[in-house]
C-alpha cells in the first residue's frame, strides 16, 4: 500500500542517504553545487522532489537561497534534522502541480536532479512538470534535469530485465539486488529492491516508473514554452555524445 508519502514513505527515507553511494560522493555533489551555484547568478533556486536536501543543503551553503517541492514529509524530517535543514523552505505536495508558498517572487533557477522526473509515471505528468518549472522561473532562467539516458541497449535480445546497482535498498543487510523491468510498448517500467539480511529475512520493494528519451522531454520543455540551451554527459561539462548512459539538460525561459 502506498502512504501519503508516496513511494518514500519513513521505511525508506531512514535510510535513504547512504554515504557509500555514488551520488554521495563529495566531488559529485561538489561539481553538482557548482553547475547549478553558476546557473543561479545570485538569484533563488527551487528544487523539485528536493529529498534529504543532499543538493538542497551545499548550495544553500553556498549562498543560493532555496526553497523545496517535495511529496515525502518523511523525507523532509530527515532534511530537517541535519545542520541547516530548517532554514529551506518546503512545499508539500507532487512537482507536476504544486505551487511553492513563497512570496519573493519567480526564481532564478529550478532543477530536478537524481533521474527522479521519471517518478511521474505518465506524460502527461511529465509535460506537467515542466509546465509548472516554467510557470516558477523568472524570463531568462533555467529549468536543470539530471537523469539517465533509457538503458535499452543493455537489454539482451528477447528480454526486458536490466540489473543494476542498488544503494538505497537495504539496511546492514549482506545481500542486495536490484533489476529494471521495461515495457518498451508503453515506456512504463518498474524498479525492484530485493534485499536478504543476515537472518535470512527477505525484502522486496518496487517502484514504478516511466522512461523518457533526451529529445521527448526537448518536445516537453517546447510546449512549456522554454528552449534547450545546453546538455552534458554530466555535472562535469563532459560533451554529451552516442554512447552517454545519462545527461543534465538545462532549458531557459526566453525573456521576451
Amino acid at each position: 500500500m502506498i502512504d501519503e508519502d508516496g513511494y518514500f514513505g519513513e521505511k525508506i527515507a531512514e535510510r535513504y542517504d547512504q554515504p557509500s553511494s555514488p551520488a554521495y560522493q563529495a566531488d559529485v555533489i561538489e561539481s553538482t553545487v557548482d553547475f547549478l551555484a553558476g546557473l543561479a547568478g545570485g538569484g533563488r533556486a527551487l528544487e523539485l522532489a528536493i529529498g534529504t536536501g543532499r543538493i538542497a543543503l551545499p548550495l544553500a551553503q553556498r549562498g543560493v537561497p532555496v526553497h523545496g517541492i517535495e511529496l515525502s514529509r518523511a523525507m523532509v524530517a530527515r532534511m530537517r534534522a541535519k545542520p541547516g535543514g530548517d532554514d529551506i523552505g518546503v512545499t508539500i505536495g507532487d512537482m507536476a502541480t504544486t505551487v511553492a508558498t513563497t512570496t519573493d517572487g519567480p526564481f532564478s533557477l529550478v532543477f530536478l536532479v537524481y533521474n527522479t522526473i521519471m517518478n511521474l509515471t505518465t506524460q502527461e505528468a511529465q509535460v506537467a512538470c515542466f509546465r509548472n518549472a516554467a510557470a516558477h522561473l523568472a524570463p531568462g532562467g533555467t529549468f536543470v534535469i539530471e537523469t539517465m539516458v533509457p538503458e535499452l541497449r543493455k537489454i539482451p535480445a528477447g528480454q526486458n530485465i536490466v540489473p543494476f546497482h542498488n544503494s538505497h535498498n537495504s539496511r546492514n543487510s549482506s545481500s542486495g539486488w536490484a533489476y529494471s523491468h521495461y515495457d518498451t510498448v508503453t515506456q512504463a517500467a518498474n524498479c525492484h529492491y530485493i534485499s536478504v539480511t543476515a537472518d535470512g529475512r527477505g525484502e522486496h520493494r518496487e517502484v514504478p516508473f516511466r522512461y523518457v528519451w533526451p529529445a521527448e522531454l526537448d518536445l516537453m520543455a517546447q510546449l512549456a514554452g522554454l528552449r534547450l540551451r545546453e546538455r552534458w554527459d554530466g555535472w562535469t561539462r563532459k560533451p554529451f555524445a552516442d554512447d552517454s548512459a545519462q545527461h543534465v539538460s538545462v532549458w531557459e525561459k526566453p525573456i521576451d
